[in-house]
């Protein structure tokens, strides 16, 4: 008899992916994915079904989602329906769950935005002679502070009406 068990899913995730290890090191990352489906009825209003699948991830793939994913980042999953059956401790009863196992898994939606801090730094007096600024209010920097690429700016209003000269610096 000929069979065929291939999901390809594509939605949202519905709560930031648990991940576990095995005692020989494999991770398994479980995820939460809702799909949503949109058709118009005989009545023509628009009506939507959303769809709450459970996917269990493998290897090295779970770690990158692990990482890399949160709760409502969309996600397109390829993999095979995977049939769960246990004996309920409490009731007794036979309880069944059909999810999904993912074989291949790729991130949509660009590249996830990592959380930064921005911090704006006062230009030493020769920068502010040379363009001709009001001096600001002096800020130390700590020793041990990365410095990155810094954006020269000068603004009115996002400090509170103050017209002065800025270094905005992103540190990740």
């Amino acid at each position: 008899m000929a069979s065929f068990n291939k999901v390809i899913l594509m939605g949202n995730l519905t709560r930031d992916p648990e991940l576990r290890y095995t005692p020989k090191g494999t991770a398994i990352a479980k995820i939460g994915v809702a799909v949503n489906r949109v058709w118009t009825n005989e009545a023509g209003e628009k009506k939507e079904e959303v769809t709450f699948v459970d996917v269990d991830i493998f290897g090295r793939t779970a770690e990158n989602v692990g990482q890399y994913m949160r709760k409502g980042r969309p996600i397109l999953i390829e993999g095979r329906l995977k049939l769960d059956q246990w004996d309920d401790k409490q009731t007794g009863q036979k309880k069944s769950r059909m999810g999904v196992v993912a074989e291949t898994v790729q991130f949509l939606g660009g590249a996830p935005v990592p959380a930064k801090v921005v911090v704006a730094v006062a230009l030493p007096p020769r920068a502010r002679r040379a363009r001709q600024l009001p001096a600001p209010r002096r800020q130390n920097l700590s020793k041990g502070m990365v410095r990155p690429k810094a954006t020269t700016f000068r603004s009115d209003e996002f400090f509170g009406g103050f017209a002065s000269q800025y270094q905005l610096l992103t540190i990740n």
